[in-house]
């Protein structure tokens, strides 16, 4: 699943092509869309909250917000005026056309046109976002810090607690500040410090082409442990480990040095 900083470029993109400019074409292939038609009306911006991207659009019959998550597949790419897709045409859900760009919605996990005023119904529910001009470290902490016992690993994925970390910076963020990830929360003694880490991490990568977290961009070298089950730590040569785990249903990978993060029972 993208992570914030991917979230916050795609919204970026589509805020510098669109935003200003009175759309000429839309199609919405979604059933509870598909006879929608917003040409004439102009995108006033793009923005991000969390993993979810808001997309204003002002016409005459009235404020309206488009709401699009990419979950697992999903993605926005925009192009020239009659230029051909790179992703093929059945897997796109929205299309939004102006004289200068035309903006297309591949696999999204969530198309929905709200009025101006219901955004909160969306998204209100969202924790502090890591990449957003309401950040609170102080919120975020206070809200992770409410299930004393919930494994770390778990409460950064929750999006209510703070917005943005998908399951690699969990991963990375785990392994980075030396905590096993079915930590406790209550137990991790340096949490501040890991949610500092995971905003300065978001916020480089957002001006990076390529993520990573070691600082290294070469194709190979860019994490610490996520997607590195069974190659050597890179710190002190032990192999990565890799489970399943969280919530019945909603299992993510979860992966650790089991010399860097010694599980809790360990560590005692």
């Amino acid at each position: 699943m993208p992570e914030g900083d991917t979230v916050f470029r795609a919204a970026r993109l589509l805020d510098r092509r669109l935003s200003g400019q009175v759309l000429v074409r839309t199609d919405f292939r979604v059933p509870q869309l598909a006879t929608t038609d917003l040409v004439g009306a102009t995108v006033t911006e793009t923005v991000s909250r969390g993993k979810h991207l808001l997309t204003r659009i002002d016409g005459s019959s009235g404020a309206w917000t488009l709401h699009t998550h990419l979950k697992m597949e999903g993605s926005w790419r925009v192009y020239e005026p009659g230029g051909a897709w790179r992703r093929p045409a059945h897997q796109a859900r929205v299309v939004l056309a102006t004289d200068r760009a035309e903006a297309v919605g591949f696999s999204l996990g969530i198309v929905e046109l709200l009025p101006r005023e219901d955004e909160d119904a969306a998204v209100g529910h969202l924790g502090p976002d890591l990449l957003g001009p309401d950040w609170d470290e102080e919120e975020a902490l206070r809200r992770l810090r409410e299930d004393p016992d919930r494994p770390l690993a778990e409460a950064l994925l929750d999006q209510t607690r703070l917005a943005g970390i998908g399951n690699m910076y969990q991963a990375e963020l785990c392994f980075t500040s030396g905590v096993h990830p079915r930590t406790p929360v209550g137990e991790v003694s340096n949490l501040p410090r890991l949610v500092r880490r995971a905003k300065q991490m978001l916020e480089l990568n957002k001006e990076r082409p390529v993520q990573s977290t070691t600082g290294d961009l070469r194709e190979r070298e860019r994490m610490w442990v996520y997607r590195r089950d069974k190659s050597p730590c890179r710190r002190c040569g032990t192999p990565i480990r890799v489970e399943m785990a969280g919530p019945e249903g909603r299992e993510r990978a979860s992966y650790w040095c089991p010399s860097c993060q010694p599980a809790v029972d360990q560590a005692r």
